[in-house]
């Protein structure tokens, strides 16, 4: 029934619903990303996309991604998109030769409870990027 994809940023169409999907996850807590940096997926349902992530050099970690997104439509939540979306984007961060990927939260046990699940870590980077309450995780990569 779900499908995960990666998807072109670049496109305009694809752009246009990444923000959309944005627009309709984040609401005004987060801005909008460029679409087209970085690797991106949509998570389907059918044919229509109702979930999606990023993933982007991290420039603040050394040789790492940066989890800069991930949103799923609320009458979706529950069904395991987020891990499915994460291990899309590890596997990417991997063909990329990165040690690791890394991701922030604020204020999002949701999301929190999903890093832990998929075997991040709390840590605490030598330059937070943050604000005060921002949890930062990690997850190391290694070659499969």
């Amino acid at each position: 029934m779900y499908r995960i994809r990666a998807v072109d940023g670049g496109d305009e169409e694809i752009a246009e619903t990444l923000s959309d999907l944005h627009r309709l996850t984040f609401f005004d807590s987060a801005p909008i990303p460029d679409f087209e940096s970085g690797c991106w997926w949509f998570a389907c349902c059918a044919s229509q996309p109702i979930g999606f992530a990023g993933l982007v050099p991290s420039t603040h970690v050394p040789n790492s991604g940066y989890f800069c997104r991930v949103g799923i439509l609320r009458p979706h939540w529950g069904r395991g998109l987020q891990l499915r979306l994460t291990r899309a984007l590890e596997a990417q961060a991997r063909r990329n030769g990165w040690d690791s990927v890394v991701s922030d939260t604020t204020d999002n046990p949701v999301s929190a409870n999903n890093f832990i699940r998929a075997g991040y870590r709390l840590y605490q980077p030598q330059f937070p990027w943050g604000w005060a309450n921002t949890l930062y995780w990690s997850r190391q990569m290694k070659a499969r």
